[in-house]
């Protein structure tokens, strides 16, 4: 464990714009430098406009591995949101571990704060708006390359340039690409006993833990 770290390479931070007709959207962020604070309710200077599916204490800080922007690259070739940081919303541009290596209630040394893994993010219609593309939620659903949400632990700072050092691993055997595949991909179906399982694990985010416990109730009575 280690030998378990990710390196930020930046950390981004944005304000809810206009989108898309109506709706405004925080997903377009920019790279911040110098040391950033980091709350309970995510980093200092972030915003959400949709307060409801978005924010809160599980979702206090978004990580999308930049070990997968070469995958997507591949497919979406000249893309220019895939020429840096940002392009899924992140608020950690990171490399070095992904979601199959990330597991639930992992927590990490992020600068002077700590955070702990709570769930894989749900990718919404607003990538599919922002890439000008009708594939990437659907991709994202089928390759479980989603990104990570964290809570806070303890608040301090972190500054990008620096390392996330992994403190400790409670659920070895539930790394993030799982909880998705079970939870959001369709794979409840085959492996009902996996989601009950999870329906009862306190370190899963609120909102998968409810969902979790509806697919079960589903897969028992079906």
């Amino acid at each position: 464990m280690a030998d378990s770290f990710l390196t930020i390479e930046a950390l981004l931070t944005g304000t809810p714009r206009p989108f898309r007709g109506d709706d405004h959207s925080a997903i377009a962020k920019s790279p911040r430098n110098g040391p950033v604070p980091v709350t309970w309710m995510g980093l200092g200077g972030d915003a959400v406009a949709d307060r409801i599916h978005h924010g809160g204490l599980d979702k206090a800080v978004h990580l999308y591995a930049q070990d997968h922007y070469d995958w997507w690259r591949e497919r979406k070739p000249g893309h220019p949101l895939l020429d840096a940081p940002g392009a899924f919303g992140e608020n950690i541009a990171s490399r070095g571990m992904t979601e199959a290596e990330i597991c639930l209630g992992d927590r990490f040394s992020f600068g002077s704060a700590v955070v702990e893994v709570s769930h894989g993010r749900q990718p919404c219609w607003k990538l599919d708006h922002r890439f000008g593309a009708r594939d990437v939620m659907a991709t994202i659903v089928r390759t479980a390359r989603c990104g990570i949400y964290f809570r806070v632990i303890r608040e301090g700072e972190a500054e990008a340039g620096t390392r996330m050092e992994l403190l400790e691993r409670p659920l070895p055997e539930w790394p993030i690409e799982r909880v998705f595949r079970l939870l959001i991909a369709g794979g409840h179906r085959a492996d009902p006993d996996a989601v009950r399982a999870l329906a009862a694990m306190p370190v899963l985010a609120e909102a998968w833990r409810d969902r979790a416990w509806k697919l079960g109730s589903v897969s028992s009575a079906g």
